[in-house]
């Protein structure tokens, strides 16, 4: 079994980021009633929804950032690396759901300021290219495809069980499964 290693993120950055993915359009009032603390206690940890959603992209990236550094995509063997990019995408769940929801393409924009979805796209593209060179997946699709493929995947079932239809226990095995077999030499 793979596992990764992350600061956790604050407990009730990842309610909140539920209760978002719950009731997209909550005010801080229905969020915070949502996640059991005060509207008070909430204006205080975030002054405005925009605030909050800001917070959580941040707290987001970071942790999937941190999360790819954990996976040791560049020196780990791509086996091992592989699980654990798995491991580590369905680790923080309640972060996945709130980027399926909040991600926009101009993150991944050359012209962004903030490179620093730009940088993990290119690390995992890097990784997937690294995959095909050591003969783990098939080189007649392209690495970048084979990265927009795996996240598709694995955003698809983690939404899947978000509304209950996939069990969290085979998450990992559907994932590994079904883009090896697909993509797998």
């Amino acid at each position: 079994m793979v596992t990764t290693t992350t600061v956790p993120t604050d407990p009730l950055l990842l309610q909140l980021a539920q209760a978002l993915v719950n009731r997209p359009r909550a005010n801080l009032q229905e969020l915070a009633k949502a996640v059991g603390v005060s509207k008070a206690t909430l204006y205080r940890f975030c002054p405005t929804r925009e605030a909050l959603i800001e917070r959580l992209l941040d707290e987001a990236t970071i942790t999937v950032g941190r999360s790819l550094e954990n996976c040791n995509l560049e020196q780990a063997p791509v086996d091992i690396a592989f699980k654990a990019l798995i491991a580590s995408f369905l680790e923080s769940k309640e972060l996945t759901q709130f980027l399926i929801y909040h991600f926009h393409p101009e993150f991944l924009m050359e012209t962004n300021p903030d490179r620093r979805w730009l940088d993990i796209q290119k690390a995992c593209d890097k990784f997937f290219l690294r995959c095909q060179q050591e003969g783990m997946l098939r080189i007649d699709i392209s690495a970048i495809a084979l990265n927009e493929i795996f996240f598709g995947i694995a955003c698809s079932l983690v939404e899947a069980e978000h509304r209950g239809r996939v069990p969290r226990a085979e998450m990992a095995d559907l994932i590994e499964r079904m883009f090896l077999q697909g993509a797998g030499v």
